[in-house]
């Protein structure tokens, strides 16, 4: 008889977690450039980008799958701050730039790192 505790089993990432990890690690790569380019656009094309990305998220936060709930409230979120960052408001547009670099540095560190796990997953598979 052998103990079932000691046999070694072959340890895998499975395929519906390696989708999850590359798409979320695509997700906060596109999204942390996409806040980087509208913090960098001049004041016009950011407040154009900014109402954009609001409306799209807007339209998101109105559908009826919950899934789109939550990347509609973070599109909205950061279409509101890309604006606010463009007005001339004295108080509200350093928050709002320091808010939107901040949100931008937080989806690249989500991104790089669920990509991390994601070659890992894909290394664990040979």
């Amino acid at each position: 008889m052998y103990n079932k505790e000691y046999q070694s089993v072959p340890r895998y990432t499975p395929t519906p977690v390696l989708v999850k990890q590359g798409l979320t690690a695509a997700g906060g790569l596109i999204g942390g450039i996409g806040l980087l380019i509208m913090g960098s656009l001049p004041p016009v094309g950011g407040i154009v980008l900014g109402a954009v990305a609001g409306v799209l998220g807007i339209g998101a936060l109105c559908s009826k799958d919950p899934e789109e709930k939550k990347p509609g409230a973070i599109m909205t979120a950061a279409g509101c701050l890309a604006i606010l960052s463009r007005l001339g408001i004295p108080v509200i547009k350093p928050l709002a730039g320091a808010f939107l670099g901040i949100g931008a540095l937080g989806f690249l560190a989500m991104g790089v790192w669920n990509g991390f796990k994601f070659l890992q997953g894909l290394k664990s598979r040979r």
